[in-house]
């Protein structure tokens, strides 16, 4: 891992085992890009890649007269200045000129990585990371823009994100701040991209670039279940485990886009970050605004060894805190069990059921509060309702504890029900422009955290609950997209400003809390997958990715969820039959095995099952407290895809390749049909190893695979709808 700057031809090369990035500063002093591949040897200049020639329509530099901004691939494009591509950045100084121009002045190379302001954000220590700022100046703006780029010494990867600071007297607005691009020098990829929406969440799809713009975006305040913030852009030959791929994961949670462009001179250019619609930044004398991080990682061996690069940055320098590569607690949610209609006798006996299963954490979910007992009301009002729980949260989490399991809630701190005390004292804390009819969402509004008296409000109100009892977990929901998005705080001018700011105050509020209670276990919850981020991770190392808990749709979204984000951040539970979301049914088998790739969890009461059903969970838990750490943190294989077959797999193995476990699904019958073999991946071949039904090399598991017919003689058969099985592998001694 190392920075080189050559002094002579202005160029910087970052690079570490796997990777190199290589910059130089053009005739103008702006930034191109002249590389990102495979680690390529340092010379002392790479300008021989640059286009000089004159071409018919092209308009060039001034000075050289040879150089164009539109042949070269640049590292952080305006608009307008001989490069007609789409800008990273745009800004109006009071003249209203949106022309600008930045040329390089300084920069500065350190070990490790610094923090963004408010931002989450990758970290690391000196040794693990190196870092390179280049601040460029638009001198007749008088604007300087800071550009920083992480190297890892560990993983192929390059964290960028931007710093914009205001050098004048003069006020000047920020309309696109983009965190990265990137310049590829020609068209020849498929971009991935992770679509759906409520209960059927990042679903991969895949769309051949050409000439022409293929955009990604949310405008709805939050990353979406529509479109996430984390695309692919890969050769049509690449698949899981071969070919090129670049993948683009944006450490934010509110509106974005990610675009790709192709150009008619054959280049494609990737720029992501905040989403410019309804986005103004007001930049007074001397002030900044720092860009969210965008995470950029490369591969040449394939899909699947770029999401093992992300699982393991993220596990290991994003996620922070207790709960950092550290086996997430089996818990029991009295949600699809109870809804709202619960008393604290209720809540015990299904506790009590919970801890005889081996249940480790015991979770209370909506309607613990204020006049809360359907969607209509008391959202805002986190004070405990002595109807429901007569020593407040604090008595029932002591007496949760008190049977051995660990205690956890629920909130949804950023919505208010107008049928409640908090909208009643302060009707101006939401988001609704002046004289305009505020729209519903799950029969709430959305509070302007955009706000500091909000948070402030609704944080010494969380902080009340919380600090005089027993809590371990807290599962934070936000269940409406944002709309009528004004702010009666700000000004005219302001209001580009509120989405920005509204996420800025989430995390604000996460962080106060993750710093007043350093020992709860966050999970983030957005109608199930609605923020399912890189940001949310920071503050929340899991999500419930969705509210669709049908083991058979679950598969799909868990096998979608594994390509950018690590197995340990996905919130996965055995639901009750039929499945509330589907009508499905499915047997208890089936759904744990599903579950047992991610978090791992009961939604259901455990009272309801049949002594048969009740042993079997027993023995489902057994199973994941003793292979959970190989499972959440192991190197994870998908297998076999269920968007291109009926069928699904995937396997997780652990770092010394000793132990693995591997699922396989059928999702619908075939007749007629052999039952084929399913070929594993990541062990060591020359390795034996021992499974339910006799002992196999790696090389043969690996290179033949196993025959799934020898699963009949215990029930599972190919030609069964919804079956499934899990079997772990033993390196014999």
């Amino acid at each position: 891992m190392n920075i080189i700057w050559n002094k002579i031809s202005g160029q910087f090369h970052l690079y570490n085992e796997r990777i190199s990035y290589i910059i130089g500063v053009a005739p103008g002093g702006e930034l191109t890009n002249l590389y990102y591949g495979k680690r390529i040897h340092d010379r002392d200049d790479f300008s021989y890649v640059l286009f000089r020639m004159g071409m018919p329509n092209v308009v060039v530099d001034a000075d050289t007269e040879s150089y164009s901004m539109e042949l070269n691939r640049q590292e952080y494009p305006s608009f307008g200045t001989t490069d007609f591509g789409t800008q990273a950045y745009e800004i109006e100084t009071v003249n209203g000129s949106r022309i600008s121009s930045f040329a390089y002045k300084s920069h500065k190379i350190y070990s490790g990585k610094g923090s963004l302001n408010g931002l989450p954000a990758l970290y690391a220590d000196d040794s693990e990371a190196m870092t390179l700022e280049i601040v460029l100046e638009d001198e007749i703006a008088k604007v300087s823009v800071t550009l920083f780029y992480t190297i890892f010494d560990r993983f192929p990867v390059i964290a960028r994100h931007t710093r914009f600071t205001n050098c004048g007297d003069s006020k000047v607005r920020l309309i696109k701040a983009l965190s990265c691009c990137l310049d590829l020098p020609d068209q020849d990829y498929e971009m991935v991209q992770f679509t759906g929406a409520w209960a059927r969440e990042r679903m991969p799809q895949t769309r051949r670039l050409c000439n022409g713009i293929t955009s990604v975006e949310s405008k709805r305040g939050v990353s979406s279940a529509n479109f996430n913030p984390f695309i692919i852009i890969k050769r049509p030959n690449t698949d899981d485990f071969a070919g090129e791929a670049i993948g683009f994961s944006l450490v934010y949670s509110g509106n974005f886009i990610a675009t790709a462009e192709g150009g008619t001179h054959g280049r494609m250019r990737i720029l992501m970050g905040i989403n410019p619609d309804r986005f103004t930044w007001i930049l007074n004398g001397e002030e900044t605004f720092e860009t969210p991080e965008a995470v950029m990682a490369i591969t040449d061996k394939g899909l699947n060894d770029l999401s093992q690069t992300y699982h393991r940055l993220y596990n290991n320098n994003l996620v922070r805190g207790k709960w950092k590569n550290q086996p997430r607690p089996i818990l029991n949610n009295n949600w699809e069990a109870t809804f709202m209609d619960f008393t604290e006798e209720k809540i015990l006996r299904i506790a009590k059921k919970a801890k005889e299963a081996g249940i480790e954490l015991f979770v209370l979910d909506d309607g613990w509060f204020g006049e809360r007992n359907d969607d209509f009301a008391g959202l805002g009002d986190w004070i405990e309702n002595p109807k429901k729980l007569p020593q407040g949260m604090a008595g029932l989490a002591s007496k949760i504890t008190a049977m051995g399991m660990k205690f956890g809630f629920w909130i949804e701190p950023e919505m208010v029900n107008p049928n409640s005390n908090l909208y009643r004292r302060h009707p101006d804390w939401v988001l609704v422009a002046p004289g305009r009819k505020a729209s519903l969402g799950r029969h709430q509004l959305v509070l302007d955290f955009s706000r500091e008296e909000v948070v402030d409000h609704i944080y010494n109100m969380l902080h009340k609950v919380i600090y005089g009892a027993p809590i371990s977990y807290i599962k934070w929901d936000m269940n409406r997209s944002l709309t009528e998005v004004f702010s009666n705080e700000l000004t005219s001018e302001e209001q580009g400003m509120v989405y920005h700011k509204y996420v800025m105050g989430v995390y604000d509020l996460y962080s106060r809390l993750t710093e007043a209670f350093p020992d709860i276990l966050f999970e983030s919850c957005s109608s199930g997958g609605n923020r399912f981020d890189a940001g949310m991770l920071y503050w929340a190392p899991q999500a419930w990715c969705s509210d669709n808990t049908d083991a058979i749709d679950r598969i799909r979204i868990q096998y979608g969820s594994s390509y950018g984000y690590p197995i340990a951040s996905i919130g996965s539970h055995v639901s009750a039959v039929p499945n509330q979301q589907t009508g499905r049914s499915t047997s208890i088998a089936t759904r744990a095995n599903v579950a047992y790739f991610g978090t791992f969890g009961y939604e259901l009461d455990l009272n309801e099952l049949s002594e048969k059903e009740f042993e079997e969970v027993k023995e489902q838990i057994r199973f994941m407290k003793k292979y959970r750490e190989l499972i959440q943190f192991g190197d994870f294989y998908r297998l076999r895809s269920p968007f291109e077959t009926d069928q699904a797999a995937w396997m997780a193995v652990s770092e010394d390749k000793k132990r693995a476990v591997v699922g396989f699904y059928c999702l619908r019958a075939n007749v007629n049909t052999l039952p084929g073999f399913l070929k594993l991946r990541g062990l060591n071949e020359n390795t034996l190893y021992k499974m339910e039904d006799g002992e196999f090399y790696g090389d043969e598991l690996m290179n033949m695979g196993i025959t799934l017919s020898r699963f009949y003689k215990k029930g599972f058969t190919i030609s069964e709808d919804f079956s499934s099985f899990v079997t772990v592998l033993e390196a014999k001694e």
